[in-house]
């Protein structure tokens, strides 16, 4: 939702295409984490699910997919960051996919089954190619805006 909602503010044609292509790629991975998650837990017996700590959330949602973070936070709007400032946004987008990377880093620690750890390792090699290709839309951009207009010195705000 993120790059899908930036693109909107974003001034630059080819960067805009960059977060819709983006932003629809990090819908598939949405459907990919999903049905993982579903596959692993749609027949747990209910020992498993005490056994694996996942009675709390068994409690609220059965094996429904309800996105949440690890820690049982639910997920919501406020997590994705939308500036309107083509810098700001797509540094942030850069740092989303580090955590997003360093997450799966931290999947492939703990788990020991072959079929998640295939599916979490192609989603990683995914946020690196992300975090690349925002690196360059950064570059891209700044090479385009006069150098008086970011960061230090706007015209637009000038006090005088």
């Amino acid at each position: 939702m993120r790059y899908l909602s930036q693109r909107y503010s974003m001034p630059y044609p080819e960067l805009k295409g960059l977060l819709t292509d983006i932003g629809t790629e990090e819908l598939g991975h949405l459907e990919m984490v999903g049905a993982l998650v579903h596959q692993l837990t749609r027949e747990m017996t209910p020992e498993q699910i005490k056994k694996a700590g996942f009675d709390v959330y068994f409690v609220d949602h059965t094996a429904g997919v309800y996105p949440t973070a690890a820690s049982g936070f639910p997920w919501s709007a406020a997590s994705i960051g939308v500036k309107g400032d083509v810098i700001t946004d797509l540094s942030e987008d850069m740092g989303a996919e580090q955590k997003a990377r360093t997450t799966y880093d931290n999947i492939l620690r703990l788990s020991d089954d072959p079929d998640v750890n295939n599916v979490i390792r192609f989603l990683r090699e995914r946020e690196v190619v992300h975090f690349q290709r925002f690196g360059e839309a950064l570059r891209l951009a700044m090479d385009r805006m006069d150098e008086k207009n970011f960061y230090a010195v706007n015209p637009a705000f000038d006090r005088s």
